[in-house]
């Protein structure tokens, strides 16, 4: 049972572990921060929090567990602020995407007290953001991965480990350079190929014919787009090696299918497209597989 919660960003992923734990009946009190007031009044309203704190050692105040769910641009910035005024015994996780960045930025801020903090990424979401796209059931069935380091408190771990738990995900842990390489690839780089897209269609003449027949492929590779721009180009930045990487192969084989399609090799084409449908059909026939979308 968690006494207090403090929930520093009471948006989507936040709220969403807000109303979880309450459903479960997991949690006492949730104090809730964000820096708009109009956000901390409407999470109020909505019930994902039990109080809204003016600030952040407000929020943080005698809170057993924090859960930080900000823009990777301003995880430092929070950890800053509430370093001076963590309970001895409180326990700090994050929602962050890109571990490394806020690993760093963690150990920078909190000092001696960066053994009780527990990096984390649900791998949930949808193209929504703020207070009312919160939902209790956002994190069933997803992943949820667990980045602790030398430091970390073991007991920590397994105390927030059993916070995800209860709502409903599965719980994985992953070496932190190993999270930022696998999530570049599944997740950061087809954000930045779908805003590359539909920003490129965007500004096109013709873009509203064009779009008036996208057909359903399109709208489900695009509805991505539609995230958080803050958000992402705060993981893209904060993940930029591995991401930068993977352009680059991507790259790499967007050239050989380009000069494929302008020397007619249409023998190249079939063999790249018939990989890419056996590896897809092959790993996503599995019945069991755990939803990883970040939206």
């Amino acid at each position: 049972m968690i006494n207090r919660l403090a929930i520093i960003g009471v948006g989507l992923i936040g709220g969403s572990l807000s109303l979880a734990l309450k459903n479960k009946g997991a949690v006492n009190e949730v104090v809730g921060y964000a820096r708009s007031e109009a956000a901390r009044n409407q999470a109020l309203d909505l019930g994902i929090i039990d109080r809204a704190a003016g600030s952040l050692a407000e929020a943080v105040d005698n809170a057993d567990m924090i859960f930080v769910a900000v823009p990777m641009g301003a995880m430092a910035e929070v950890f800053e602020g509430i370093a001076e005024h963590l309970n001895p015994e409180a326990i700090i996780t994050d929602g962050g995407s890109a571990k490394s960045q806020v690993v760093e930025a963690a150990r920078q801020a909190l000092g001696g007290k960066f053994r009780q903090f527990v990096p984390g990424h649900p791998i949930a979401g949808t193209e929504k953001s703020g207070p009312s796209a919160a939902f209790a059931e956002l994190y069933q069935a997803h992943r949820i991965v667990l980045t602790p380091v030398a430091e970390t408190d073991s007991a920590a771990t397994a105390k927030v480990k059993a916070m995800w738990q209860l709502t409903g995900a599965e719980v994985f842990e992953m070496d932190v350079a190993h999270h930022d390489t696998v999530l570049a690839a599944t997740s950061h780089l087809p954000h930045v190929l779908a805003f590359n897209l539909v920003g490129m269609l965007a500004e096109r003449d013709d873009c509203d014919e064009v779009l008036r027949y996208a057909a359903g492929g399109f709208r489900d590779f695009s509805r991505i787009a539609s995230s958080d721009a803050v958000m992402w180009r705060d993981i893209c930045l904060g993940n930029r090696e591995a991401i930068l990487a993977l352009l680059e192969q991507y790259h790499q084989g967007m050239n050989r299918i380009e000069k494929a399609i302008r020397d007619g090799d249409g023998d190249y084409l079939i063999d790249v497209f018939s990989r890419a449908k056996k590896a897809r059909d092959t790993r996503f026939a599995d019945p069991d597989l755990i939803d990883n979308s970040e939206v």
